[in-house]
């Protein structure tokens, strides 16, 4: 299956932002060609879809299989251009993520992607942290705890439960953040399937 042959598998915006629909469209396109190259055990090196799309970001990619989440990996800081952190991200998301079982060929039509495009870290406060909006980190020593800012939303915590749902992601107690934990804020792009 070639990225121009993809049918549209109908791209779902959270929030308008930076990245065109066809933009979108074409990184969505990409994760589910990367994985298939994997599931069909062939090369796959997509060319340069861009400037923009090659401009270093941190992304993570997650995939859902009939409406449960099936895989969720990414990098926060950029280590290469967007459209390959994409592929790479897609592919670990589905093979790699210690929580699941790799996908399987038999779930790979079914997989519906999301992608969450990063902005960089910023340090933040804890009461200007805006459910929905942020993104948050959490660290202590060599603790480190992530969660996106679309998961505040998915679980309809408050502020607080956000806060301390990172501290514990992180293997920190949950007050952490209140006793030294440091906290970095960011935003996401987060666009998906349908």
């Amino acid at each position: 299956m070639s990225l121009q042959s993809e049918p549209s598998r109908g791209v779902l915006s959270v929030e308008a932002g930076e990245y065109l629909a066809s933009e979108r469209e074409l990184l969505l396109s990409l994760a589910h060609e990367s994985v298939l190259s994997v599931l069909e055990d062939r090369d796959f090196d997509p060319i340069p879809p861009g400037p923009h799309l090659a401009e270093p970001r941190g992304a993570f990619t997650t995939w859902h299989l009939r409406g449960r989440l099936r895989g969720c990996i990414g990098y926060v800081f950029p280590s290469d251009s967007l459209y390959k952190t994409v592929a790479d991200t897609a592919r670990a998301a589905a093979f790699d993520d210690p929580r699941f079982s790799p996908v399987t060929a038999a779930e790979a039509p079914d997989l519906k992607a999301e992608i969450s495009v990063l902005s960089p870290l910023q340090a933040i406060h804890p009461d200007e942290v805006i459910l929905g909006k942020h993104g948050l980190i959490v660290i202590r020593g060599s603790r480190r705890g992530l969660l996106l800012p679309q998961v505040a939303i998915e679980w309809e915590w408050d502020r607080e439960t956000f806060l301390a749902q990172t501290c514990l992601k992180a293997g920190l107690p949950p007050d952490a953040w209140q006793h030294g934990a440091e906290l970095l804020g960011f935003t996401a792009e987060v666009f998906g399937e349908q």
